[in-house]
């Protein structure tokens, strides 16, 4: 880790102004995520003419500000009963934390999405503590000895997934900037039927209609994940340059049996070679049952589509699933079509049967993300044989200027979990991708050697 001073413990930031104060219904897709956050990191070179402590200040100001129209953030999750939640929005406030580095910037290199040593530069949240204790909000303003920052933000999935918290950080940095916030949150989480009784739907949707809240797949002839999870992981950038890119999905697209009249996304073609490329790694069996998680961002998918400004959790994951064997013999637009189908299955009809589905279950308890608290010892395990496909290809991943300058490098929190990728705009903006992958160690090498020897 690296060498990180706290100056002091922390400070609470509450809205500046008078919010709404009452109790807000969640989705059940925000109360899945409710101990999982959504760590991101911005990295900026030193600014002329403010030091750390006027940074500090302005950033606690504004940060008050925004936190007006994004109230949900100064508020604290509550346990109802039965595994579920609802979101007291109480102007209890949001944590500021400040800290120094002896690094500098030139030290820690670009790509912190990788390392675990670059860890504490993102704030921590202490799960010990009764869950209506916890911050919704974490930043953490990490100054270095070349005087360059970072912040480092912790956002919980149980309010807003990625895209809302991007909307957030943009809507923030704005605000620091003395501009005036440009689309305010959409608050209004009725088209997910919050705090609604199930519908009663005849047939009642059932778990084999949702297989991502079943058992994860395990590794023939094991009986649990156990000896998985003890294996440790490493993690590699992959860049795919536009051009490398173009060809695979081409690739695809003729190799594919029954094409898809659109073609395959770039999401898809590079899901679909992961996964194969994964499979080959790990040198599974032809009768493998291989899976691929994807995650599915529900507001254009609906119908009305929902505003892309909707603050909260509209993201969910669907499995792919394959024999291994299928996956490694048959060409890449076999892959990238069990992505596009898996893709294409969710509609308006789908989004509300699972909903539905989601209502109908008597205890969340058993289905909500909560390896952070339970560890990786007793949490699911959804690596080897699987892997999970996470993508901020659309998403706005750069240009978050607070009023010193765009940020040298914006990234997700460390990718630490086997099998998990994501998809990154590279920020050159020459259309090239990055692909964070998290492996085992056994497996890392092989596969950044399949990754472009299987490249057209």
């Amino acid at each position: 880790m690296l060498a990180i001073t706290f100056k002091g413990s922390y400070s609470t930031v509450r809205p500046c102004d008078p919010t709404w104060n009452g109790t807000m219904a969640l989705s059940e897709l925000d109360q899945m995520g409710c101990f999982t956050y959504v760590p991101t990191i911005y990295l900026y070179r030193s600014p002329q003419n403010s030091t750390a402590d006027t940074i500090a200040k302005t950033l606690e100001d504004s940060l008050s500000k925004v936190l007006v129209p994004f109230y949900p953030l100064a508020g604290r999750l509550q346990w109802i009963g039965n595994g579920r939640l609802q979101l007291q929005c109480n102007a209890v406030g949001a944590r500021f934390i400040e800290a120094e580095c002896e690094s500098s910037l030139n030290d820690i290199g670009d790509d912190l999405s990788l390392s675990r040593l670059h860890g504490n530069l993102y704030p921590s949240v202490n799960f010990s503590l009764p869950i209506h204790e916890l911050p919704l909000f974490l930043v953490q303003l990490t100054t270095f000895r070349c005087g360059g920052f970072s912040i480092g933000t912790a956002l919980s999935h149980g309010v807003a997934d990625g895209t809302a918290a991007l909307h957030f950080m943009s809507g923030w940095a704005r605000v620091t900037r003395g501009e005036a916030l440009q689309t305010p949150p959409f608050l209004n989480r009725s088209v997910f039927r919050a705090g609604e009784p199930p519908l009663g739907l005849s047939p009642p949707p059932t778990l084999d209609e949702y297989p991502e809240y079943g058992n994860p797949v395990l590794l023939i002839g094991h009986s649990d994940a156990s000896e998985e999870k003890q294996k440790k992981t490493t993690t590699a950038m992959l860049k795919i340059t536009k051009a490398q890119l173009e060809k695979l999905r081409k690739m695809a697209n003729e190799s594919c049996e029954k094409p898809m009249a659109r073609g395959f996304t770039r999401y898809e073609t590079i899901c679909g070679h992961v996964w194969r490329i994964a499979c080959k790694a790990r040198g599974h069996k032809r009768e493998q049952q291989a899976v691929i998680a994807i995650c599915i961002d529900s507001r254009s998918r609906m119908t009305p589509e929902l505003p892309r400004e909707y603050f909260g959790t509209a993201t969910f994951d669907v499995i792919a699933q394959s024999l291994a064997g299928d996956l490694m013999s048959k060409p890449l637009g076999f892959a990238a079509s069990k992505v596009g189908e898996t893709i294409e299955k969710v509609t308006d009809k789908y989004i509300k049967s699972l909903i539905e589905f989601l209502k109908n279950l008597e205890d969340l308890t058993e289905y909500i993300d909560n390896d952070t608290v339970l560890g990786k010892e007793d949490g699911p395990f959804y690596g080897n044989p699987g892997v999970t496909a996470v993508s901020w290809l659309t998403l706005p991943t750069h240009g978050f200027d607070f009023g010193w300058g765009k940020e040298q490098y914006m990234g997700p929190g460390p990718c630490e979990d086997d099998g998990n990728f994501f998809l990154i705009q590279s920020p050159e903006g020459d259309g090239s991708v990055l692909v964070a992958m998290c492996l085992q160690e056994a497996y890392m090498e092989e596969f950044k050697k399949l990754f472009y020897q299987d490249m057209p």
